[in-house]
């Protein structure tokens, strides 16, 4: 009995992990594309920019939807975007 309790516990936390609202996620997104655009990613990077904003929309749209996993996957999608354009106008480069 005492295992079974153990097994459900571990299930259940697992669970709540997986389905829980991407908070981390999207709020790392969002930091990551202001900064980028304060750093002038328009003008150096702006289709990478641009993919980071589609996808933060996208994850905004999941996570209404409760669709937690796929907001999660988006919010990442659009901070990696979000960083590349970041370097992109560090190193003063434009995207081609």
């Amino acid at each position: 009995m005492k295992r079974f309790l153990t097994v459900v516990v571990v299930a259940a936390s697992l669970s709540a992990c997986i389905t829980s609202p991407p908070v981390q996620e999207m709020s790392d997104a969002r930091q990551a594309i202001a900064a980028a655009e304060a750093a002038d990613a328009e003008r150096f990077a702006p289709e990478s920019l641009e993919a980071a904003r589609r996808y933060l929309i996208e994850a905004e749209r999941y996570l209404q939807q409760e669709a937690y996993g796929s907001a999660r996957i988006n919010a990442v999608r659009a901070r990696n975007r979000a960083l590349a354009a970041l370097r992109a106008t560090s190193s003063g480069t434009q995207e081609r």
